[in-house]
Parts: structure tokens; C-alpha cells; sequence
């Protein structure tokens, strides 16, 4: 009986030591969550690491062609296009055919030149008449004067002549053959085979390759900063995802805002890039002057709090938000002119939890 006794004041001792323990493990768990918030956050934590050559900021802009990069084709004459050697979007070299039109106009213009030397002959012939008798004595010096008018008259008119038959290098058959001005694409053909072909409006229109603009819209605060011959650049991606870097530089900014948009219209020079068309919208950084620094981290690492600019700075075990001025951004990075220091770590990750918690 002894035995069987102690047993069981064995087993009752042991069930009554385990809530014990069960209570102990709560209060040693709740101590380590409470130390330690950030535990249950995957946090990537990125070095401010310092650049050179600060920019002045990042806008929008829209990739144009200068001035001198569309040129229209027009033709001196109204016509009919007897053909068309080339269609849209073809390459085409300075002085290449385009097309070949008939007009009667021309036609009619040699007969009325050729009037006007017939006319200019006659008149010569009575000038030279009168001008002798007037010498003589036989008739007035006036009629002579007169003639001589008329002569001056009749030349003039050959002149006129001339050079409307020279216009385009129409043939005497009124065949014309329109050439492109300079090398490049055909942005526009009008007429079409057979077709009338107006002498107010261009059948054809050619961009040149290789040049480009890009107008910006900059906010008032970079409007005074910026001046013609800044750098800037423009970041590209291709299709393997490569990037790929387009400088250029300020050309003109306007001297007033836009009231409709509330910035200054600026336009800056690039070169030609794969991707690079006419009417892109692209984000235009405009660099600064040489030997301003900066600091840069992951574009995610920067959010708003309260309509500013703000990134998460660790402290410690914890991460503390902190106001910064944000200059340039690109799909991957942001410059920081104020608010960090080169070397301080920054949450590049779990930002809304961090928002969240700060805000509690």
C-alpha cells in the first residue's frame, strides 16, 4: 500500500506543477514581442550612399522635332499626279523623286512667255525707230521717251515669264517632278495616283532622323535655376530591359508662366535613341552645377507623410521617419539634396506598416 500511495502523491504533484509552467512561458514570451515590434517585418535595410553633380530636379516632357526637321513639299502648280514613287514612313534621301505631276499651267505660261518676247521684240524695234527720228528732229523727244517705257515694260514682263517657267523644273510638256529636300522619312503623302494635287496645301512632308527636342514644363521654384546650356538626360528602357542614358541640354526657357498650367515652358536639345519619337512623354532630369552632392536611395524608400517627402531612418531597433527634399527620381532611384546624411541605413521595404505604426 505504501508504495501505490507515494505514487500517487507523485502523479498529483506533477499535474498540479503544470499550469505552473504553462504560466511562466506566457510571461517570458510577451517580454520578447514587446522588445522587439519589428520582428514580424522583412525590412530591407539600403546604405544613403552620397553622388556627385546634384541635379536641380526631374519634369515631364514631350519629345518634339525642331523647326527645321519637318520640311513640306509643295509644288508650284496645281496638278494632277501622274505617279507616286513613294508611300508613309519610307526612307528617303535628299533629292529622291516623290512623285511626278502634270500641270496645264505651265503649258500656258510658255505661250504667254513666249508673247512677251515677241511683244519685247517689237517694242526694242520701235524704240530704237523713234529714238533716231527724236534725234533728227522729226518727231518729239517725248514719243521717243514713251517707247522707251514701253520697252522697259515689255522686258519685265519677259522677266515675270521667266521665272515662273523656271519654278519646280517643269518641262515644256508641264511635267513636274517633286523631290525631297533633305534625307529623311515621309511623314505625310497626299495624292495618290491619278489624284489632283492642290497648290495650297503640301502632298508631302519629310522628318529628318537624328534630331529632336523635348519641351518642358518646370515648376516656378527650378524656373529661376534653370538656364540655356544646362545638361540633362533622359532615362530609357529597351525591350531587354536595358537602360539607356540620352544627354542633352537646355536650348531656351520662357520668360513668363503659362497661366493655363502654371509653369514655364522650357526646350532642351537630345540626340537620337532607340525609343526616342516625336510625341513620347519622357521624365527629363536637368543637372545642376559640377561639385554639388547629393544623396541617393531606392525610389521606394521615399513616401509621403502629411503631403512631404519623408523616408524611414533606423534608430536603434527601430526606424523613425524623417522629412527629406526629394530633387530627382527615376524608376529605381531618388536624390536627396536635404535631411540624410551619407551612410545612415533606410527601410526600402514594409513602408505602409512603418507609416502605420508611426501614425499610432
Amino acid at each position: 500500500m505504501k508504495p501505490r500511495l507515494f505514487a500517487s502523491i507523485a502523479l498529483l504533484a506533477a499535474l498540479a506543477a503544470l499550469p505552473a509552467c504553462s504560466d511562466t512561458v506566457e510571461t517570458e514570451t510577451a517580454p520578447d514581442a514587446a522588445a522587439d515590434p519589428l520582428a514580424g517585418l522583412a525590412i530591407d535595410a539600403v546604405k544613403v550612399s552620397e553622388v556627385g553633380d546634384l541635379p536641380l530636379g526631374t519634369v515631364l516632357g514631350m519629345v518634339t522635332l525642331p523647326p527645321e526637321a519637318r520640311v513640306a513639299v509643295t509644288t508650284p502648280f496645281p496638278g494632277a499626279a501622274v505617279r507616286v514613287y513613294v508611300i508613309e514612313g519610307q526612307a528617303v534621301r535628299r533629292g529622291q523623286p516623290l512623285a511626278l505631276v502634270r500641270s496645264a499651267e505651265p503649258v500656258q505660261i510658255r505661250g504667254d512667255l513666249s508673247r512677251a518676247r515677241s511683244e519685247a521684240g517689237l517694242a526694242e524695234a520701235r524704240a530704237n525707230r523713234l529714238t533716231q527720228l527724236a534725234e533728227e528732229g522729226v518727231i518729239a523727244q517725248a514719243r521717243a521717251d514713251e517707247a522707251r517705257a514701253a520697252l522697259a515694260q515689255a522686258r519685265a514682263t519677259v522677266a515675270e515669264q521667266q521665272r515662273l517657267a523656271s519654278l519646280g523644273g517643269v518641262g515644256p510638256d508641264g511635267m513636274m517632278t517633286l523631290t525631297a529636300p533633305i534625307s529623311g522619312r515621309v511623314a505625310h503623302v497626299g495624292p495618290e495616283t491619278g489624284g489632283p494635287v492642290d497648290g495650297m496645301e503640301a502632298p508631302f512632308v519629310i522628318e529628318a532622323e537624328g534630331a529632336y527636342q523635348v519641351e518642358l514644363q518646370l515648376p516656378e521654384r527650378l524656373a529661376k535655376a534653370v538656364r540655356p546650356g544646362m545638361p540633362v538626360e533622359i532615362m530609357l528602357s529597351n525591350e531587354g530591359d536595358e537602360r539607356i542614358t540620352v544627354g542633352g541640354q537646355i536650348l531656351a526657357v520662357s520668360p513668363s508662366i503659362d497661366p493655363a498650367t502654371r509653369a514655364v515652358l522650357a526646350r532642351a536639345s537630345i540626340g537620337a535613341a532607340p525609343g526616342i519619337v516625336a510625341g513620347r512623354n519622357v521624365s527629363v532630369t536637368i543637372k545642376g552645377s559640377a561639385g554639388t552632392k547629393g544623396m541617393a536611395v531606392p525610389a521606394n524608400a521615399v513616401t509621403k507623410i502629411g503631403g512631404d517627402d519623408h523616408v524611414f531612418v533606423r534608430d536603434g531597433k527601430a526606424y523613425k521617419p524623417r522629412r527629406v527634399t526629394v530633387v530627382a527620381t527615376t524608376s529605381d532611384q531618388a536624390v536627396i539634396s536635404e535631411g540624410l546624411k551619407a551612410g545612415e541605413v533606410v527601410a526600402a521595404s514594409s513602408i505602409a506598416e512603418l507609416k502605420a505604426m508611426s501614425a499610432e
